[in-house]
């Protein structure tokens, strides 16, 4: 029986190039000796899944044991957003990829539990039981609730519809990457975010204004430009302009008086209060 020997160095891919097929893709093939995972055609190749679900499935399968995979955590690691994510992770439970469970913690803490398979119908995940407590829980200990998760508010929107200001909001929106590349939005993040530039342009707020406010101080590592702009247009709205004070009544008009040709206010020619007051008790 011939030894193997584990340090000898591998055997080089042959170098005979493979016949290339008259059309269609090539496939240049390396081998991989650590940090890949291995995805089924079945996954890679189905036809009810999204492209979104696809490549979602296969991170989560490449993620270790323990990995957090919340649609909050996998919104700032990819530029899709939380309902995108939501929509491919349903998808992906839907076709027995992926399982989740709500379980509520000694502690009264819901949390969500999330099985990966990396073959749907395979046997199904049972959490292993906990050990008992050593001592006896008291029958009226005090359970903490959980926290309620605060709602993201929504986008402002205009109050009147205005194509102009609906075109200036868009362009300010797709002309941001020149400003900065990390900006780059898609077509969908810009039909999104439109109507909220529009809703700070309809309060007064210049155009060059709205671009700087939203283009500065970028934080560093930026992977979802699109969350950001949105949080900053909901949290720094601009208050209306209030209302132009009514301007201060005008002074009538200098008049130079019939009788003694002196200068007074009237808001017609004629005669001045002295003139008139000699005259009523003239007569």
């Amino acid at each position: 029986m011939a030894f193997q020997n584990p340090s000898a160095p591998l055997r080089h891919a042959s170098r005979v190039p493979a016949p290339t097929p008259p059309s269609g893709v090539v496939h240049v093939n390396s081998r991989h000796t650590s940090r890949y995972t291995v995805v089924g055609n079945h996954l890679a190749q189905h036809r009810g899944l999204t492209l979104v679900a696809i490549g979602l499935a296969v991170h989560i399968q490449s993620l270790p044991a323990g990995a957090r995979i919340g649609i909050k955590c996998l919104t700032a690691r990819f530029p899709e957003g939380e309902a995108r994510i939501a929509s491919a992770l349903r998808e992906l439970e839907a076709a027995g990829y992926l399982e989740r469970t709500r379980e509520r913690l000694p502690s009264g803490r819901v949390v969500t539990r999330t099985v990966s398979y990396n073959q749907p119908g395979a046997a199904p995940h049972r959490p292993a039981p906990r050990p008992a407590d050593r001592a006896p829980r008291p029958r009226k200990e005090p359970r903490t609730r959980p926290a309620p998760q605060r709602e993201r508010a929504p986008l402002p929107a205009p109050r009147r519809p205005d194509p102009v200001g609906a075109r200036t909001a868009h362009r300010i929106l797709a002309e941001l990457r020149r400003d900065d590349p990390r900006l780059l939005l898609s077509e969908a993040d810009v039909a999104r975010l439109t109507p909220a530039v529009h809703a700070w342009l309809e309060r007064e707020a210049p155009p060059d204004a709205v671009r700087r406010t939203l283009a500065a101080d970028l934080p560093p590592g930026l992977r979802n430009p699109a969350a950001l702009l949105a949080h900053r247009l909901t949290a720094s709205l601009p208050p209306p302009l209030p209302a132009s004070a009514p301007a201060p009544p005008r002074p009538d008009p200098l008049q130079t008086c019939d009788a003694c040709e002196r200068a007074f206010r009237a808001p017609h020619p004629g005669r001045c209060r002295d003139c008139r007051s000699t005259l009523m008790e003239a007569t």
